[in-house]
């Protein structure tokens, strides 16, 4: 019987080589294998697996083991890719029953596939027609969702839309009370600029009284509408795309389809109704803030006595120029949120996915709230209102 020591002793990692019969060469393992211990080396293994030509299995007998940790499975499964490199086969049969257990496991885990090959880069051509294929299917999306959006809308008007009224409560205060203090935050700041851009021209001429007309028709015709609408893109529409994204990532939306209860009706409808209800008022809303922004300026800077302020502003200030503003706003609220419950329920399944799709709703809802105001500038002027 020929033997092989490893110059390790004591409570170390230790390996000796016998070979009891001329087909089978045994593995004695000993020692305490913790990762604190370097393990001995394979190469006495690797030569006599070389010098020795006649062993068709390999066996492993710990014995005189006192302790093992994860850095002995590695030990075996390094010996076992050795063998495996002979065509030899590694008996388990005298490790612990625990090591057993956990070498059974990892190798019942599969293999890792190979890394793919670096994709070459498209030609131009290519890219183009890919991003035109995307294109497509991204518009017929966006079409297919504003159909069922619009059966959603039809089935509410007829009193058969499956959803929950407290949930709609809900979306109405978060829309409506709980937004209140970032718009006259901003609305006050618009008309401060408005007022003080005006002041600066309308000084020249002596007309600073008129930069009431410009605070008052711009809030109420322009900037009410649109700055509501930025402000209810960033904060509400995002939250949208947010939530049904989460909702996504979670299979929530596939539970409902497994219900029988259409996400359009029970998720997007509520949403769609919160923020067309509430974006009209948070028009009017903004439009008096940033009147006020602008009457702090007229007094202040302009030293415009209040009631002449006021007086100016009342006669600048018609009905059609609320009504356009307010149009504008419903029309706005129907794109954030449209924008923002798209995007949500495009969502993939991941958490990178939700933080994409967040900034991808206030992205198309601003492209739409600026492509639908030049709309409406052209409009107005062709109709003269």
């Amino acid at each position: 019987m020929q033997k092989t020591t490893s110059p390790l002793l004591g409570d170390t990692p230790h390996m000796q080589l016998a070979s009891p019969t001329p087909d089978r060469l045994e593995l004695v393992l000993s020692g305490a294998w913790r990762m604190t211990a370097a393990p001995p080396s394979l190469e006495p293994l690797r030569q006599q697996l070389t010098a020795l030509p006649g062993p068709r299995r390999v066996t492993v007998s710990c014995q005189g083991l006192t302790a093992w940790d994860s850095s002995f499975m590695t030990f075996l499964l390094s010996i076992r890719a050795l063998c495996a490199s002979h065509d030899l086969d590694l008996d388990g049969s005298g490790l612990p029953p625990g090591a057993q257990r956990l070498l059974a496991l990892a190798l019942a885990a599969p293999e890792l596939p190979p890394p793919l090959p670096r994709p070459t880069r498209q030609p131009v051509l290519a890219r183009l027609g890919q991003g035109a294929i995307n294109t497509a299917i991204g518009g017929r999306k966006t079409l297919t969702f504003l159909g069922e959006a619009a059966i959603a809308f039809s089935r509410f008007l007829r009193g058969a839309a499956r959803f929950r009224w407290r949930d709609l409560l809900q979306l109405i205060q978060e829309c409506g009370a709980q937004a209140l203090p970032i718009i006259s935050l901003v609305s006050v700041l618009v008309g401060l600029i408005l007022a003080f851009v005006g002041a600066v021209q309308l000084r020249l001429f002596g007309a600073e009284i008129y930069v009431a007309n410009l605070v008052g028709i711009g809030m109420t015709r322009e900037m009410g509408a649109m700055m509501a609408a930025v402000v209810m893109a960033g904060r509400t529409g995002a939250a949208f795309a947010a939530q049904l994204g989460t909702m996504q990532v979670n299979e929530e939306v596939d539970a409902l389809n497994t219900l029988g209860i259409a996400p359009m009706e029970f998720l997007v409808l509520p949403r769609l109704l919160a923020l067309v209800l509430m974006m009209p008022l948070l028009c009017l809303y903004a439009d008096f803030m940033g009147i006020l922004g602008g009457m702090v300026v007229g007094i202040s800077m302009l030293d415009l006595p209040l009631p002449q302020y006021l007086n100016q502003t009342i006669d600048s200030i018609t009905l059609h120029h609320f009504l356009l503003g307010v149009t504008k706003s419903l029309v706005f609220g129907v794109l954030v949120a449209m924008s923002g419950c798209l995007r949500g329920l495009q969502c993939g399944r991941s958490a990178q996915a939700v933080g994409e799709v967040a900034t991808s709703a206030v992205v198309t809802s601003i492209v739409a709230i600026i492509v639908a105001d030049g709309i409406f500038a052209v409009v107005a002027n062709f109709l003269n209102v």
